[in-house]
């Protein structure tokens, strides 16, 4: 059994996911298993490519059909062997001390269920970039110079209030992911979900400050296209509201609040109303201003 089994759900641009794999095999730690679940993608070059691979520790599979990208991080997780899981963005990029860095961040932190090391944003051409929303994530973030340790309310409260993580950066604690899994009915949140709700269970997320990995952002990202048409911000405000109910129930009036609140989502939706207003989004126009005042 390897260590880590880094999940590779995969479904998009051939040349970028070729990178993001390329990323895992120059690993300096090298006790890994690679499990690519190709969510039907049509283009027959990633079975040839992953086929080709000499090594043992990748597997390659491919969904009869196309499930979704919640339905397919669900369906990875039933692949899950190894102690510890990294859910792969299949266009990002782990810098070569990525999963050395987590793994010893867990063997400092043996209660940790989560950690979040050091992350870059970068664009389509892997060009570090500084967008407003990361802007806000890095201000938003709890850090210091060493490991930060979040937990309960205080961990709640403060994904609530800027939802600071990077998904595909994340590794996780097997047994605490497989055991909680995401909710099926979201398509855009689920990551925050499921750190609520480990949260909610009493798990533990460290902050580990240590730079490891190369998140890539740019506007065809189906969160992207769903912030612009609204959609996205349909499906937060619906969270928000249970979620606010939720910390009211545990008697978590900070976390209940921020999520009333969700100040962050809210700015987000101001921000992409002048994009919006450019575009004639008549639609997008009404949605998003809607998020903004409820």
């Amino acid at each position: 059994m390897a260590s880590v089994d880094v999940l590779f759900p995969y479904y998009g641009d051939v040349e970028l996911m070729k990178k993001a794999a390329r990323s895992v095999l120059s690993q300096q730690f090298q006790d890994w298993r690679l499990v690519v679940v190709d969510d039907g993608y049509p283009d027959p070059e990633p079975a040839r490519w992953f086929g080709e691979l000499d090594d043992e520790r990748v597997s390659y599979q491919r969904n009869a059909s196309n499930l979704g990208a919640n339905a397919n991080y669900r369906r990875a997780l039933e692949l899950v062997e190894a102690p510890l899981t990294v859910i792969m963005g299949a266009d990002d990029l782990m810098l070569p001390n990525y999963l050395q860095t987590v793994v010893d961040t867990f063997a400092a932190f043996p209660a940790a269920d989560v950690v979040q090391p050091g992350v870059q944003v970068i664009d389509e051409n892997g060009t570090a970039v500084a967008p407003l929303v990361d802007r806000v994530k890095s201000v938003a973030m709890p850090g210091a110079p060493t490991p930060t340790v979040l937990q309960g309310e205080r961990l709640a409260t403060s994904l609530l209030h800027a939802g600071w993580h990077y998904f595909p950066s994340l590794a996780w604690r097997s047994g605490t992911i497989t055991r909680i899994g995401f909710r099926p009915e979201f398509d855009v949140v689920q990551d925050l979900a499921l750190l609520l709700d480990i949260a909610a269970d009493g798990g533990t997320m460290v902050l580990q400050p240590e730079l490891a990995f190369l998140y890539r952002r740019h506007s065809g990202s189906d969160s992207s296209v769903r912030a612009l048409d609204g959609r996205r911000f349909d499906e937060e405000r619906r969270f928000f509201e249970i979620e606010a109910e939720r910390f009211a129930a545990l008697g978590w009036p900070k976390a209940a609040r921020a999520a009333s609140l969700h100040i962050t989502s809210r700015l987000n939706a101001a921000a992409l109303l002048a994009t919006s207003l450019f575009k004639g989004r008549k639609a997008s126009i009404s949605s998003l201003t809607r998020h903004v005042v409820r």
